[in-house]
């Protein structure tokens, strides 16, 4: 009975196996039929799977364009930046007859203190750290190549590179709210964040490439296997209107002003008068885009509005000579002191007036009381309006910069026109001002002021797009603008009693133009400040008078010796841009019995063989440091200068000492400051007598040097 009863429980044993047993093949063959059916398991395609595992790809990033100026000088480029990394692992020197890690930490870290702004102790602590690899933070980010170079030279083991890419500036803060900057994202993609850099981010933008192939195991391309490949595409190269000499001297001129006078902020603009082209744009505040320690995200030369004050007095008599053809200024008279329109009284800026004047001598003298009465006799508030609006102001301008404002033209009220009709209580820009002056210069017909010259294919060299001039409707009648040169004229080289601009006469250079003094709105009241020097101060201007060439405009906020210190400004702006661009035959300061040349590209050149050749010209020139190769040079390439003329050339030396720089000229000397990176500040004006920092002594980080 027992035996039975155990058989019995063995059969039932053996059929629950065999039931298992069963239904595992069952589900195992479900299984099986499923994934030949549909090769997934869990959701996962396995051929993907296998294809992740064994493929590998590779990003081929592009490089973003190069911005250049107008005589191919680099402005913005891409370079290689390279991330510090030190091996830690014994295991990675396996196989190697040298070792692969860092063997002496101490060491190590005692040489890499030398190069990267790290202490040793800093770099012990990193080195000590149970790691495969370590990085060092931002102080081994972002190395140039001269840093990579320097590193490799202390022959360490264990060190190594990541390689990327970075914008790199070469000019540091030089026309820096035109350029812009970049953004680059965590996957080393580039965006144009300003400027330049923001409105052509398309075109300075390429195309990533990629390749990608089996790999074994171990990570290796399988030997004659197959591989798939898209070529990267480099961006298009942007070349600017910019001529590096004019801006240079409008840097210089601002920076010394500024210095001088303490303004809030300035601006300075050059214009090719017949083109449209802007030759130079400097402002300050500014910042170096390689760093971004930007206090304002506003380019001046489109973005500041500001009541610009009595340069608008040239547009409102050239309303008044276009609706009165017979309006003759030089004998037509106006009643000039406190000028009374219903509850309020316009003054004079010497508040007494000059009593009955023509309106000639009103202009000449920046009279408001006479322009109140140009208002009241011969145009209306709609005229008025219509002719600014006309002009530009109240709209943008087209120039191909991002983030222009277009600035207020609204009067309604008669103390408003009057008001207007002299420069306040209406807004405009700098691009604006300069944009109705090409009326004056072009016979009547506005143009478009533009800063890109074209864009170039990095590869094939084709032009991808090439501006062209372009002209807007005649705005102006050819006898208005003879009459309102003539009064311009009158104002520069008119009678010192009887003109606001006599402090900008330059004998020979034939400069014409108008002085502005506009109040300074209160923001949160509303009311003007009444500071002694709570004023925008400007001039608004062209040369020669009978066929303009070069327009300048350039504004300051606030100032102490603001007459001085613009006057100095203007007048070096337009020797300089005169001698640059060759707008004379023979520019007024230069001897006859001097040797005119073109200066050449010496970037890269072996120093002697530049030094030979300038010898050959019998040129006066300077080289800043001991190295064997040309970094930078000034003036620019393709530059006429004269045998008189200081050529700076400045070399691949490591060490930068103070140079000499007593009897130089202030924009001399702060050119050379500028290409060294020194930092400096100015209290000289004309030639620097002395310096605070001894000729010869080794700039190091922090140091700055004072020109009295």
């Amino acid at each position: 009975m027992k035996r039975e009863l155990l058989n019995k429980n063995k059969m039932q044993v053996a059929k629950v196996f065999t039931l298992i047993i069963f239904l595992f093949l069952f589900v195992f063959i479900l299984r099986l039929g499923y994934l030949c059916l549909t090769g997934k398991v869990d959701g996962i395609d396995l051929q993907s799977f296998a294809d992740e595992r064994n493929t590998k790809r590779e990003t081929l990033y592009s490089l973003r364009g190069t911005i250049y100026d107008a005589n191919e000088e680099v402005l913005a480029q891409t370079i290689n930046s390279y991330t510090l990394i030190a091996y830690l692992d014994s295991s990675r020197s396996e196989g190697y007859e040298t070792p692969q890690h860092v063997v002496d930490k101490e060491l190590t870290a005692e040489k890499l203190s030398t190069v990267i702004d790290l202490s040793k102790d800093e770099i012990l602590n990193i080195l000590n750290k149970d790691a495969y690899q370590v990085e060092f933070g931002s102080a081994g980010r972002g190395l140039t190549e001269l840093q990579k170079e320097s590193i490799e030279n202390l022959g360490l083991y264990g060190i190594d590179f990541i390689t990327t890419h970075r914008r790199y500036y070469p000019n540091n803060s030089f026309l820096s709210y035109v350029i812009g900057y970049t953004k680059t994202d965590d996957e080393g993609n580039m965006t144009g964040e300003m400027g330049i850099e923001k409105e052509y981010n398309d075109a300075l933008t390429g195309t990533n490439g990629f390749v990608e192939y089996q790999k074994d195991l171990n990570g290796y391309k399988f030997p004659n296997s197959n591989e798939i490949r898209k070529e990267k595409v480099d961006g298009n190269d942007v070349y600017l209107t910019i001529d590096s000499n004019v801006q240079m001297s409008l840097e210089t001129v601002v920076s010394t002003a500024v210095e001088q006078s303490k303004s809030d902020w300035m601006i300075a603009v050059a214009l090719d008068a017949k083109t449209g082209k802007i030759l130079g744009s400097a402002t300050s505040p500014t910042f170096d885009p390689n760093t971004k320690e930007i206090e304002n995200y506003l380019n001046p030369l489109v973005s500041y509005t500001y009541e610009p004050g009595s340069v608008m007095k040239t547009y409102s008599f050239m309303a008044a000579f276009e609706n009165n053809p017979d309006f003759d200024p030089a004998t037509a008279t106006c009643l000039t002191g406190p000028y009374t329109i219903g509850e309020d009284t316009v003054s004079d800026w010497n508040d007494t007036g000059w009593g009955e004047i023509t309106y000639q001598r009103g202009y000449t003298l920046s009279s408001n009381t006479c322009v109140a009465n140009l208002v009241k006799n011969y145009l209306s508030r709609q005229e008025l309006m219509e002719y600014y609006k006309k002009l530009g102001f109240g709209s943008s301008t087209g120039i191909d910069l991002p983030n222009e404002y277009t600035g207020k033209v609204d009067f309604r009220y008669d103390v408003e026109v009057v008001n207007a009709a002299f420069g306040q209580g209406m807004t405009s820009t700098p691009i604006q001002q300069v944009k109705a002056l090409t009326a004056i210069a072009n016979n009547g017909v506005l143009l478009t002021p533009y800063i890109v010259e074209k864009t170039v294919n990095k590869s094939t060299g084709e032009v991808t797009y090439k501006a062209e001039v372009k002209e807007g409707e005649r705005v102006v009648s050819s006898s208005t603008v003879e009459k309102i040169k003539e009064l311009m004229y009158q104002v520069v080289n008119g009678n010192q009693a009887d003109t606001t601009g006599y402090r900008y006469r330059m004998d020979g250079y034939d400069l014409i133009g108008k002085t502005g003094t506009a109040q300074i709105a209160n923001p949160k009241t509303g009311k003007y400040y009444t500071g002694s020097t709570d004023y925008v101060y400007s001039f608004a201007g062209m040369y020669p008078k009978d066929d303009p060439e070069v327009i300048i405009y350039v504004a300051m906020q606030r100032g102490y010796n603001y007459s001085t210190v613009l006057s100095e400004a203007v007048k070096t702006i337009v020797k300089d841009t005169a001698k640059y661009l060759e707008v004379f035959e023979e520019t007024p300061e230069l001897n006859k019995e001097v040797t005119e040349y073109k200066i050449d590209n010496f970037k890269n050149k072996q120093v002697e063989e530049v030094k030979q050749t300038l010898n050959n010209l019998s040129a006066t020139y300077v080289v800043f440091g001991n190295g064997t190769k040309v970094t930078d040079q000034y003036p620019s390439k393709n530059t006429t200068i004269s045998t008189k003329d200081k050529v700076f050339i400045f070399t691949n030396d490591d060490v930068i000492t103070m140079p000499d720089l007593t009897n130089y000229s202030v924009k001399d000397a702060i050119v050379v400051l500028q290409k060294l990176n020194i930092k400096y500040t100015n209290n000289a004006t004309g030639y620097v007598q002395t310096q605070s920092i001894k000729a010869g002594t080794v700039i190091t980080d922090g140091m700055e040097v004072v020109l009295n």
